[in-house]
């Protein structure tokens, strides 16, 4: 009977654990899939296509996208790492994961990729990966898959393309070859407001951008930003809404449009076009 009992119950463990491993094999092979609740998308992306996510998800995509600009790297290396981000993490910066896996991208300190802090840093993740990808011969040749594969070593090779158009439609607007195609609802208590939130927007800008041209006004409710042609012009006016929710962006204005976190949406405004710059003003402080 003891014998029956000991067996049942090393029978049950097995059990669980061979649950557990398939429940973790289904979500590594879903990737963001099940990180992605509809209700919680608070963003949309148009651009020859339709993409939805919530605001962490969108500022993430944002700043990946600008890091590769800044990085001179081709525009499909920018579809390749938001693939990447997706599978890996949803487009969340995560504290933890697979083993010692951390972050966006999810790489691995004890791989090399940094210290766990360094790599919470979405700046400092992207440029990572966007440094191993440069590394890959060829890789501009490649799927999107092979391609991340490449600088990721997943167990799981083929599950980054899934992500590819999804991808794509947020590039085109996030590099700025779409028009008012980034648009977020801002929710009533936004993250930071006033002088704080119109600083930082100022630094993000700089450190996402490489732009020293941004300048504060002098209320502190906003700040002026150079475009020197329509598609820089949307490429920031597009960041500025991608972190409306986190840097308490009221209003964005570029060209003849504009942005308001009441409306969350584009509408033509009767102001004064805005060209050459793009404008935004931050909520007051409360």
């Amino acid at each position: 009977m003891w014998v029956r009992t000991r067996a049942v119950v090393a029978g049950g463990v097995v059990l669980v654990v061979l649950v557990a491993v398939g429940i973790w094999i289904v979500i590594r092979q879903m990737g963001g899939q099940l990180r992605l609740p509809l209700a919680s998308r608070t963003c949309t992306v148009q651009a020859d296509g339709r993409v939805a996510l919530d605001p962490d998800q969108m500022a993430n995509a944002a700043t990946i996208a600008a890091i590769g600009i800044q990085r001179k790297m081709p525009e499909r290396a920018v579809v390749v790492a938001l693939a990447t981000a997706y599978q890996e993490s949803g487009l969340r910066n995560l504290a933890g994961g697979d083993r010692d896996s951390v972050g966006l991208f999810q790489q691995r300190p004890s791989q090399g990729w940094g210290t766990p802090e360094q790599i919470r840093d979405p700046r400092y993740a992207a440029r990572k990966f966007y440094a191993g990808l440069k590394k890959v011969r060829g890789w501009e040749q490649m799927r999107v898959t092979d391609a991340a594969q490449k600088v990721q070593r997943s167990a799981f090779p083929e599950a980054y393309e899934k992500w590819a158009d999804e991808s794509e439609v947020l590039t085109r607007a996030l590099v700025g070859h779409a028009t008012g195609a980034v648009a977020c609802t801002v929710g009533r208590d936004p993250a930071m407001r006033g002088e704080a939130a119109a600083t930082a927007l100022t630094r993000g800008l700089s450190l996402d951008w490489g732009l020293a041209g941004a300048t504060t006004a002098a209320d502190l409710t906003g700040l002026t930003v150079p475009a020197a042609d329509e598609r820089r012009g949307w490429r920031y006016a597009h960041w500025l809404v991608s972190h409306a929710q986190d840097h308490g962006v009221k209003r964005v204005r570029f060209g003849d449009l504009e942005w308001t976190a009441r409306d969350g949406t584009w509408n033509r405004t009767d102001d004064t076009p805005a060209t050459g710059r793009v404008v935004a003003e931050v909520f007051a402080e409360a």
